[in-house]
């Protein structure tokens, strides 16, 4: 009976959802404050439900409960217990319920921390948060329930989780992955609350701005989680493979990237409001879509869930409602939007604009690459590719131009910027800049590319003038360490993100261009050499694990001569069912990794395996940290720790509303 416990907190989740999507923002729209005040215990209702449906699924999961059929398709009695609890979200019902329960965090979260917002906003906030909530739960309910039973008789044991899945990636990257896709319901919903309301002045993008960032840097880390777990677990020694399941949190990230410059914009000038509206509708829109990529059927992929047509169906049912409805709502309203603001050609607002409008072309060739090979079979039922170089084509060139930019945008002034200013501010960091970005990938690499010193001298652009912007803030400081702490978080966060951006651009450069790989057949006591590494293959000793058995190879590593490490990777039999999968052997550090798998058994004791040498890699995760610090750095900033009402208009609302309340009590 405890898994139809969990099925009816999950309907008690839908039913509180519906209420809390319907009756605060019908109180908002009549000056209801009780109604109004219904939103926040709603909320606390819908978590606590679906976090007792989440903890039912998950203790299935470790009771080898099998007559839920969820649980007989993810799990195996020899499954080790922290695999079979990361195997709730291991198939696409459990996905979902984690999704909503990540969802159902973040407006707990709102609530909690909206206290100083005007009621009638927040109420209708988590109105519609709690809209989008009763859509997945009632999602869950009618196609995707985790809770169902077999019948008439529980299998004697589960089938397995998928073997590249048992991997402390997968315990990590989803849950973060989807807590950052899910946040950005947060930022759509204070947009189209703002809409509702109709007042889209800055405030909105105020209160927004820190759950925004918060939820960027959640997505950046998401996504670098699966760069790094791609990176050592698929065994190709890639880092990115411009996979169409992969490009939609890109996509998300690139519009999320926008719209958190676009909201500085509006909160510092007032201008951009209709724009910054459409980017938080848009970035929603983009996480919607990685959804319905993985959750249609339209791939197959270790990502991917394979569905029956009716969720695909479903869930592009419920993209047309939301985003469809939002952008219906917005054309009635954005014409009403006035920016009394001006200002010139050079500017910090038109270097803010043209990141927005790079960011945006290159999520829309991105969507564009993805969608059109499902597109094109759908119509002509014929296969069609588009890979690596269409993407690369497209994207390297754009984000070169924004990385150019980010070294200008923080010298602009707001309003206007005389060429002159800029001239003396950045002449001296781009000679450095250039003339290094020759030197230095000589001095490291010995090699010479036009692509690394490009990548170099744009990521050099940007440290230094990062260096010059601060030194020039705390110039007339004394104390110059006091001076820097003294610098306002929002601004501090943004310069270590943007510095995150120049360690990215140092990795992806060096790594993509300077990474050497064999594909070899060794047999015992044979040696290969790959730069300035040597490796002997020692042979291979068998091995058992709690739920595999395989082989384990043992390869001595030597540079220029002198003993460094062991590599040990591996080639294994799951038993449950008899998937072989492929465990990498990693030598890591700052400056270049080791990377060596293992491939099929030969003759006389041979094994084919493939032997990497990656210069820089680790920089491009290292940066991707950088950037969420940065992110959470400007969330942090004290000026979102001290919102006020701001107009006595709206003081005067409050307390008529609270008359009232008084009045029905």
């Amino acid at each position: 009976m405890v898994p139809e416990l969990g099925h009816f907190t999950l309907i008690l989740a839908f039913c509180l959802s519906v209420i809390l999507g319907t009756l605060p923002i019908i109180g908002a729209a009549r000056g209801n404050i009780l109604w109004m005040n219904f939103a926040r215990p709603l909320t606390a209702g819908v978590f606590v439900f679906l976090s007792v449906s989440l903890i039912i699924l998950a203790y299935a999961f470790v009771t080898d409960d099998f007559s839920v059929q969820f649980v007989a398709q993810h799990s195996n009695t020899l499954l080790p217990t922290r695999y079979k609890l990361t195997a709730v979200w291991g198939g696409h019902e459990g996905s979902f319920l984690l999704w909503t329960f990540m969802l159902a965090g973040w407006m707990l979260t709102v609530s909690i921390f909206s206290k100083s917002m005007p009621l009638d906003f927040v109420a209708r906030v988590l109105g519609v948060l709690g809209f989008l909530c009763a859509g997945y739960t009632l999602f869950m309910l009618a196609t995707s329930n985790p809770f169902d039973r077999v019948l008439p008789l529980a299998p004697a044991d589960g089938a397995d989780l998928n073997s590249a899945l048992q991997d402390f990636g997968f315990i990590i990257h989803p849950p973060t992955l989807y807590m950052g896709y899910v946040g950005f319901s947060v930022v759509f919903a204070f947009a189209i609350a703002a809409l509702l309301s109709g007042k889209l002045d800055a405030a909105w993008a105020r209160w927004s701005r820190p759950w925004a960032n918060v939820a960027w840097a959640i997505l950046t880390i998401g996504i670098a989680l699966g760069s790094w777990w791609a990176y050592y677990e698929l065994g190709w020694g890639g880092w990115w493979a411009w996979d169409p399941v992969e490009n939609p949190p890109l996509i998300t990230w690139l519009l999320g990237t926008a719209l958190i410059h676009s909201m500085a914009v509006t909160e510092k000038r007032g201008i951009f409001k209709s724009w910054t509206v459409l980017l938080a509708i848009l970035a929603f829109a983009g996480s919607l879509l990685g959804t319905f990529i993985t959750r249609s059927g339209l791939l197959t992929s270790v990502h991917a869930f394979a569905s029956d047509p009716t969720r695909g169906v479903y869930i592009l049912g419920f993209i047309i409602l939301t985003v469809g409805g939002s952008l219906t709502l917005y054309a009635f309203r954005a014409p009403l939007i006035r920016n009394n603001s001006g200002f010139a050609m050079i500017s910090r607002e038109v270097a803010l604009l043209a990141n927005n409008i790079l960011l945006v072309v290159a999520s829309a060739s991105i969507l564009l690459g993805t969608l059109f090979p499902m597109v094109f079979q759908a119509i002509t039922d014929e296969l069609i590719s588009i890979g690596p170089p269409y993407f690369n084509a497209i994207f390297v060139p754009l984000m070169g131009i924004l990385v150019l930019l980010l070294g200008i945008g923080p010298v602009c002034r707001w309003k206007s910027t005389s060429v002159s200013f800029l001239v003396q501010r950045l002449w001296l960091i781009a000679a450095a800049s250039i003339v290094l970005g020759v030197v230095l990938p000589l001095l490291i690499t010995t090699k010479f590319s036009w692509s690394v010193t490009i990548g170099i001298s744009l990521a050099l652009w940007i440290t230094f003038s990062i260096v010059r912007d601060i030194l020039s803030k705390i110039a007339n400081k004394a104390n110059k360490l006091k001076g820097l702490t003294g610098l306002p978080a929002g601004y501090l966060g943004m310069q270590l993100a943007h510095f995150g951006v120049a360690v990215m651009v140092v990795g992806v450069c060096l790594t993509s261009n300077f990474s050497t790989e064999k594909s070899v057949l060794l047999g015992p006591g044979q040696t290969i050499d790959l730069g300035d590494y040597d490796f002997v293959f020692n042979g291979t000793i068998p091995i058992t694990g709690p739920n595999y058995v395989g082989d384990q190879a043992i390869i001595v590593v030597s540079h220029n001569g002198e003993y460094l490490r062991d590599l040990n990777p591996e080639k294994r039999i799951y038993i449950a069912s008899n998937s072989p999968s492929t465990e990498m052997a990693i030598d890591s550090g700052l400056f270049r990794d080791l990377f060596v798998t293992l491939g099929e058994r030969r003759d006389g004791g041979a094994w084919s395996m493939t032997i990497y040498v990656k210069p820089f890699i680790r920089w491009i995760w290292l940066g991707s940290i950088f950037m969420a610090l940065g992110g959470v750095t400007a969330a942090a900033d004290r000026r979102y720790r001290r919102l006020r009402l701001k107009s006595n208009e709206a003081v005067g609302k409050q307390g008529a509303l609270s008359s009232k309340l008084q009045t029905v009590t």
